[in-house]
């Protein structure tokens, strides 16, 4: 990434949570909060004005909820969102994952973790809790060799597009695809943007989870 601060935009409905998370981030370099929100629809109207890097979305919030906001931004294409909730039910995940959220953490996150998956999404690497990641996994049902159809768009992925997809689904980041396949972060970045256009997926969590159940992980 350049030098320009990660802009994060902190949405929930909490006031002095809210308040706490933006000095949370605030405070840690490299990372300006740039604006606050109280409800779904303030978070898409400062989001859509500001194009903030990072939304850290709360789920349950009073208009439209955390998981409408999410879809909203990412379908216009506005920036990526990390959900933050106190809520770590299944449909929960499910739902802000197929909504395109880049990351799904949890409250009880330290803040100097929380600091890190906001720099991890701007970077455009996926996040997700590692209580989550386990109940999100343990859901899948990965043979050793499936149908490709299982996952549409596979087959018009290049070698290696389906390595990069593979290296998604063990969670890899940018970063670490790049020294595994000996490529740039750069040209990583790229090979991502077009796996997710060809597969018609949103986020790169999303990618990894089709990764895992065309069975490309192993």
């Amino acid at each position: 990434m350049s030098d320009r601060p990660v802009r994060v935009v902190v949405a929930d409905d909490q006031a002095a949570i809210r308040t706490g998370l933006a000095l949370i981030l605030g405070s840690a370099p490299g990372i300006e909060v740039v604006a606050e929100a109280g409800d779904g629809l303030q978070a898409v109207a400062e989001a859509t004005r500001l194009r903030p890097d990072v939304v850290l979305m709360d789920i349950r919030m009073p208009g439209i909820d955390g998981i409408e906001a999410t879809r909203r931004l990412v379908a216009d294409g506005v920036c990526d969102v990390l959900v933050l909730t106190t809520f770590d039910l299944d449909a929960h995940v499910d739902d802000a994952l197929a909504a395109g959220a880049a990351g799904f953490l949890l409250k009880t996150v330290q803040a100097p973790a929380l600091i890190e998956a906001v720099r991890a999404v701007a970077r455009g690497d996926g996040v997700l809790a590692p209580e989550v990641t386990r109940r999100v996994l343990a859901r899948l049902p990965v043979a050793p060799t499936p149908p490709p159809a299982r996952v549409p768009g596979l087959d018009e992925l290049t070698a290696r597009e389906r390595e990069i997809l593979a290296c998604l689904g063990q969670g890899l980041s940018n970063a670490e695809i790049a020294a595994r396949l000996v490529i740039t972060e750069a040209t990583t970045k790229t090979h991502v943007s077009r796996v997710l256009t060809k597969l018609g997926l949103r986020s790169r969590v999303q990618a990894a989870i089709a990764a895992r159940s065309a069975g490309l992980t192993g």
